[in-house]
C-alpha cells in the first residue's frame, strides 16, 4: 500500500510539473479542455500541447484531483506546509479541475495580497477555467474581487494642498499610463465575457458579470454603453432565445436613456457623467464607493468630467434610440418566428418608451396621449437630430431683419428658400417630400405590426405571442 501511494505521488508530481512547464513554454495558452482516454496507453505524460490548446488526459484526473485537493485541505488546517511556489502551482492545477473549489481561491487571494502573484496572472487563470467550466460562480466571483483591486491601484491618492501643484504635473503621466491599463482591462474583461456566453446559453453568470464590469469600471459612461448596445445586435441576432443577453440589452438601454435624460435636462457640470473618447487614454471610471454589486464593496472612483458636445452627439438620442430598437424587435421576430423572448424584449422596450415618453412631457409641461406619443420639435432630445428638429429656426431671425417683418405662419422650409434667395414653389414642394425622420413606437403602430403578424402568421407560437402582445397593450398602455 506504501508503495501504491508513492507511485500516485510520484505521478501527480510529475503531472503538476508538466502543467507549469506547459505554461512555461507558451504563455498564449488560451483554452484547456479534457481529452477522453480511460486508461494509461503509452508511457507518456498525459498533458497534451497544441498550438495554443491545453488538454489532460482524462485518465489521470481521477489521481491528480483528490491529491492536490487533499494537499491543499491540509494546507489550510495548518497540518502540512507549503511554501509559495508549490501553494501556486497546486492551486493552478486544482483550479483548472475544478473552479468552484472555494478554498483554492481564497489561498490566491492571500498569495496576490502577499505579493506572491500579480492581479493579471490570476485574471488569466479564471480566463482558462472559464473556457471549460464558463459557469463558474466562484470564478467569476473571484475575477470581481481582483478588478476591484486594480481599481483600488489606479485610483490615485488625494495630495496634500502644498504638494497639489508639483503633484498634479509629476503625476500627468501615472494617471495617463493608469487609463490606459484600466482601459485594456475592461477590454478584456469584455472579451471574456462574451467568450463565456457563446459557450453556454443563457449564462446568467457571465451576463451579470458583464454588468458588474460596467457598472463599476465605466459607470455613466455614454460611449461606451452606446458601443456595447451597438456591438450586442449581432449577438442577438445569432441568439435570439437566449433570454439572458436580451437583459443584458435592456440594462443597457435604461442606462443609455437614464444618463441621455440627466445630460439633457440638466446644464450644471455635476449632473454629468464621463464619456472617453475613443482614444485609450481616456479612462472609464470607477463607480461610487459606497455603491455595492452582488454583496462586494466597489473601490473609490476618480471624479469624472464632463462629456463634450462631440461625445453627446455621437449617441444617439433617446426617441431614435428606441426607434432603433423597436426595428431591431420588428426584424427578429419577423425573422424567427414563434420566439417568446423576442416578444418579451418588445414589450420591456415599448414601456420603456411610454414611461420616459409621459414623464418628459410631464417636466416639460406638456400633455401626454397614449395613442400618439410622437416627438416634437420642442423636444431636447431631438434637437440633435436633422430630421426631427427644426432646421430653420435660427434664420427666421435673419429673415425678418431683411424683411422688416415675418409671414406669420410659413412654413420652416419656406423660410430657408427664403433666405437664400427667391423661392421657388417647386423646390419648396420638392423639399417637403423628401424622406421622413425616424419615428418612435406609438400604440396606433404597435397595433398595425400586430395586425400585419397575424395575418401572415403560420405558426401557432407566434399568433399566441402576437395576441398576447396585443392583450398586453390594451391593458397596460390603452388604459
Amino acid at each position: 500500500m506504501a508503495e501504491s501511494e508513492n507511485e500516485v505521488e510520484v505521478l501527480v508530481q510529475r503531472v503538476v510539473k508538466d502543467i507549469n512547464n506547459a505554461f512555461k513554454r507558451n504563455p498564449n495558452i488560451d483554452e484547456i479542455g479534457l481529452i477522453p482516454c480511460p486508461e494509461v496507453r503509452y508511457n507518456r505524460s498525459p498533458i497534451m500541447l497544441v498550438e495554443n490548446k491545453l488538454g489532460v488526459e482524462s485518465w489521470c484526473v481521477n489521481f491528480l484531483l483528490p491529491y492536490v485537493h487533499n494537499k491543499l485541505v491540509l494546507y489550510r488546517q495548518r497540518k502540512q506546509w507549503l511554501d509559495r511556489e508549490a501553494l501556486v502551482d497546486i492551486t493552478c492545477t486544482l483550479l483548472l479541475l475544478n473552479p468552484d473549489f472555494t478554498t483554492a481561491w481564497n489561498v490566491r487571494k492571500e498569495l496576490l495580497q502577499c505579493g506572491a502573484l500579480s492581479p493579471e496572472r490570476d485574471l488569466y487563470l479564471g480566463k482558462l477555467a472559464l473556457t471549460k467550466f464558463p459557469k463558474s460562480p466562484e470564478t467569476w466571483i473571484h475575477r470581481r474581487w481582483i478588478l476591484q483591486q486594480v481599481l483600488r491601484e489606479c485610483s490615485p491618492p488625494v495630495p496634500d494642498r502644498k504638494e497639489q501643484g508639483d503633484g498634479d504635473r509629476r503625476d500627468a503621466a501615472d494617471r495617463m499610463r493608469l487609463s490606459e491599463h484600466l482601459h485594456r482591462v475592461l477590454h478584456d474583461e469584455m472579451k471574456v465575457c462574451a467568450d463565456a456566453a457563446g459557450r453556454y446559453p443563457s449564462n446568467y453568470n457571465a451576463w451579470s458579470h458583464r454588468i458588474w464590469v460596467l457598472q463599476n469600471m465605466a459607470p455613466g459612461n455614454l460611449k461606451v454603453l452606446h458601443d456595447e448596445l451597438s456591438s450586442m445586435r449581432q449577438w442577438v441576432s445569432m441568439h435570439v432565445s437566449d433570454h439572458s443577453g436580451f437583459h443584458y440589452r435592456q440594462f443597457l438601454l435604461k442606462a443609455l436613456v437614464r444618463e441621455l435624460s440627466q445630460s439633457l435636462s440638466s446644464s450644471s457640470p455635476q449632473h454629468y457623467h464621463p464619456q472617453p473618447s475613443s482614444n485609450p487614454s481616456h479612462s472609464p471610471h470607477t463607480a461610487n464607493p459606497h455603491h455595492q454589486a452582488n454583496g462586494e464593496a466597489t473601490a473609490a472612483a476618480p471624479c469624472p468630467s464632463p462629456p463634450s458636445p462631440e461625445d453627446l452627439a455621437s449617441v444617439p438620442a433617446v426617441p431614435q434610440l428606441f426607434h432603433q430598437e423597436v426595428e431591431l424587435c420588428t426584424d427578429l421576430i419577423k425573422s424567427f418566428p414563434g420566439h417568446e423572448t423576442l416578444w418579451c424584449h418588445r414589450r420591456l422596450v415599448f414601456y420603456l418608451w411610454h414611461n420616459w415618453r409621459r414623464d418628459h412631457d410631464h417636466h416639460n409641461g406638456q400633455g401626454f396621449d397614449s395613442e400618439s406619443p410622437q416627438p416634437n420639435h420642442t423636444d431636447t432630445g431631438l434637437s440633435s437630430h436633422p430630421h426631427t428638429a427644426c432646421p430653420g429656426g435660427v434664420r427666421l431671425d435673419r429673415v425678418q431683419r431683411r424683411n422688416g417683418q415675418a409671414r406669420q405662419g410659413q412654413d420652416a422650409m419656406e423660410v430657408d428658400v427664403v433666405d437664400v434667395g427667391v423661392p421657388d414653389p417647386r423646390d419648396t414642394k420638392r423639399l417637403k417630400r423628401g424622406p421622413p425622420g425616424p419615428c418612435p413606437p406609438a400604440l396606433p403602430s404597435e397595433h398595425s405590426f400586430v395586425a400585419s403578424v397575424l395575418d401572415g402568421c403560420r405558426s401557432p407560437e407566434q399568433g399566441r405571442f402576437a395576441l398576447a402582445y396585443r392583450k398586453w397593450l390594451d391593458s397596460v398602455i390603452g388604459q
